[in-house]
């Protein structure tokens, strides 16, 4: 195990698990959210770390117990939507409360044929691939006084729609992908296939203003201080495992994104 890190040892075991056929188990057919969690799971128990699990919507959903990281899951219906992924708990970050956070995406069939199915692929990516903000925080606000006599309470409880890697990349789908900064040690056994760069937008949303009567949402933004600053990131897979090059993708623009209903 690295001195510094779990993602390498982590990384690993869940390539050596996909290999040996080691399957997602659904509880029942209600189950869908937590199976895909649960054999991730099973993947930090066979490598013997020690984690703390948060309660529902904490984040993030792993927390290392004798290193300052965390990790995050997303488990993918494949085929269905793939390219975004809803957020309602914290927007992704690479740090979160003084922990690195790495993201676990997997992606498992739609339709299985019964309770038990295969990872179809996994990417696991260091956060500031999705986001490379730290300053942000997280909070839920709320105003009184709406309606007609007043005492209606409105929450604005916040939810985030984030690119996944495979909306971002391409060369991803049925193999295991590793995804890190550029300047990430990372140890023998692992081969280079890629360099991603991701470039900050012009602007930033600063805020938002909803206007009730007309149901209009209206973004307020700023110049970015850091406007076309790259982040560059290496793409890695085990040494035996498929060279097929990882690419950032042509048709998707940084700082863009859809609706959240595509799929």
């Amino acid at each position: 195990m690295s001195v510094n890190s779990t993602v390498l040892d982590f990384f690993s075991q869940c390539v050596n698990a996909i290999h040996e056929g080691k399957l997602v188990h659904r509880e029942s057919r209600l189950d869908k959210e937590f199976h895909f969690q649960n054999w991730v799971r099973a993947r930090f128990e066979e490598a013997g770390f020690n984690y703390e699990v948060g309660g529902r919507n904490s984040y993030p959903d792993f927390r290392m117990v004798h290193f300052a990281e965390g990790y995050e899951v997303k488990g993918l219906a494949y085929p269905g939507r793939e390219v975004s992924y809803d957020s309602n708990s914290q927007v992704p970050s690479g740090n979160h409360n003084g922990r690195t956070i790495f993201y676990i995406f997997g992606r498992y069939p739609a339709i299985p044929d019964g309770d038990t199915y295969p990872v179809l692929d996994l990417v696991i990516c260091h956060g500031d691939f999705l986001n490379a903000d730290h300053d942000y925080v997280h909070k839920n606000k709320s105003i009184k006084g709406f309606g007609s006599y007043g005492d209606i309470m409105i929450r604005d409880r916040k939810m985030y729609v984030a690119l996944t890697p495979f909306g971002l990349v391409s060369g991803v789908a049925h193999t295991q992908t590793l995804i890190l900064p550029e300047d990430f040690p990372v140890t023998v056994g692992f081969q280079q296939i890629g360099i991603l760069i991701r470039k900050e937008a012009d602007n930033l949303i600063i805020g938002y203003h909803f206007d009730l009567r007309h149901n209009t949402l209206i973004p307020e933004t700023a110049p970015n201080p850091f406007a076309g600053k790259e982040h560059v990131f290496h793409a890695w897979r085990l040494q035996d495992a498929s060279v097929e090059p990882v690419m950032m993708r042509d048709n998707i623009s940084d700082g863009k994104i859809d609706d959240g209903k595509q799929g």
